[in-house]
This record gives C-alpha cells, sequence and structure tokens, in this order.
C-alpha cells in the first residue's frame, strides 16, 4: 500500500480534506482537531446533551460531501453551514418544530444544563452568561445562529451569508431584528433593568465571555 505523505500543522483546510478522503488517518484527526471546538460549541448553545454526537455527525457528512468543496473561501463557514443542516434535521427528527420546519420561527428553549456554564467563572460573570444563553435559546434558531456566527466566530457577512444560504442584504438585517428580539428577551428574564441593560450594551463583551464558558470542559 501506497505510504502517505505526512501531513503538516500548517497544511491548508482543503489539502487535509482531501487527504483525509483518501483514507489518511492522520489528516483527519488534525483536521477534526482544528475545528472540533468550533462545531462543538455550535451545539453546545443548542443541544448540549447532544453536543459530542451531533459533532461527530457533521464531520462524517463534510466527510461525504467533500467532493463538494472546492477550496473556495474558508473551511469555517463550510463547515458551520454543514453543522447547521445536522441541527435542522435533528430538530426535525425529534418533532421539537412544526410539520413544516421554519427556523425563523422555531427555537430550542429549554431548560439549561448547569455544566455549560464553569463554576471557574465569577458569579457575576456567570448570571450574565446564562442570562445571555437563554435569551439566545428563546429567539428563532435561524436568528440565534446568525448571532453567534457574528459575535462568536467573527465571520463577515458574506460568509454568514453562506452559512445561512441567503444574501448578504438579508444577513444586515436578521441581525438587526435578532438584537431587538434579544434584546426582549433580556428584559423579560433578567431580574433587574440593568443588568439587562448591561448585557445588551456590552453584547460583545458577554458573548465572547459566553464562547469562552461554553469552550471550558463540563
Amino acid at each position: 500500500m501506497r505510504r502517505l505523505p505526512e501531513v503538516s500543522e500548517r497544511e491548508p483546510d482543503d489539502a487535509l480534506l482531501r487527504r483525509w478522503q483518501a483514507g489518511d488517518a492522520n489528516a483527519a484527526e488534525r483536521l477534526v482537531k482544528r475545528y472540533f471546538a468550533v462545531v462543538f460549541r455550535f451545539f453546545r448553545s443548542k443541544l448540549p446533551a447532544e453536543a459530542e454526537d451531533m459533532t461527530q455527525k457533521t464531520f462524517a457528512a463534510c466527510l461525504e460531501s467533500a467532493s463538494r468543496w472546492r477550496g473556495e473561501g474558508s473551511f469555517r463557514p463550510y463547515l458551520l453551514g454543514i453543522a447547521r443542516k445536522q441541527l435542522f434535521a435533528s430538530l426535525r427528527r425529534r418533532g421539537r418544530t412544526e410539520k413544516v420546519f421554519d427556523p425563523l420561527a422555531a427555537s430550542v428553549h429549554g431548560a439549561i444544563d448547569p455544566g455549560i456554564i464553569s463554576p471557574s467563572v465569577g458569579v457575576a460573570a456567570r448570571e450574565h452568561d446564562r442570562l445571555l444563553l437563554e435569551a439566545l435559546r428563546r429567539i428563532p434558531i435561524d436568528f440565534q445562529i446568525t448571532v453567534e456566527l457574528f459575535y462568536w466566530e467573527d465571520l463577515s457577512l458574506e460568509e454568514i451569508a453562506g452559512v445561512l444560504e441567503v444574501a448578504v442584504g438579508t444577513v444586515k438585517s436578521r441581525l438587526g431584528r435578532a438584537r431587538v428580539m434579544l434584546r426582549e428577551q433580556l428584559e423579560a428574564l433578567a431580574a433587574d433593568p440593568q443588568t439587562a441593560e448591561t448585557t445588551m450594551t456590552n453584547l460583545q463583551h458577554w458573548a465572547g465571555a459566553l464562547r469562552d464558558a461554553l469552550d471550558r470542559p463540563e
């Protein structure tokens, strides 16, 4: 059997994906390691109990559809687009949505797993983290995803449009609407108006703090 070349740490994503397609386990391990946290975080904020399983399914689907990605643009938005489709498929199977699935109406609102927010985080920070996470989960799923892609993943509007499969103008509109809905939910959930206002005013900061909290081991 032909020996596959050693994979460099700086190997481009598309090269790693092609090597994985060819059966190179080393390339698969490196690519998964490179993006595991991104995909796991995506699911942990929505389906925490199934996050690991859904992450594995996303990478499996990525390998199955590898021939469709021609290395144009960044691999991360492409992978997150697959994760989004896996999420929708899971929600349909679990009957958490109506017969006609509408990501602009359906949410994943439910009890938050306390293990998501690490006890090592300060009390005040944990309160903001929990508040923001619950508010995010109460807005329609595609609006939640839009906010997360913008604030957590630092994707450009064009990249977010690719993940959501919409026009750039639609992304701008959804971001605006998502912020309005998020503010409404924060005001409804917060113990006092000041906490809601602080969370919303410093959304960039608290979104980053929540992302870090979701990245910590359970």
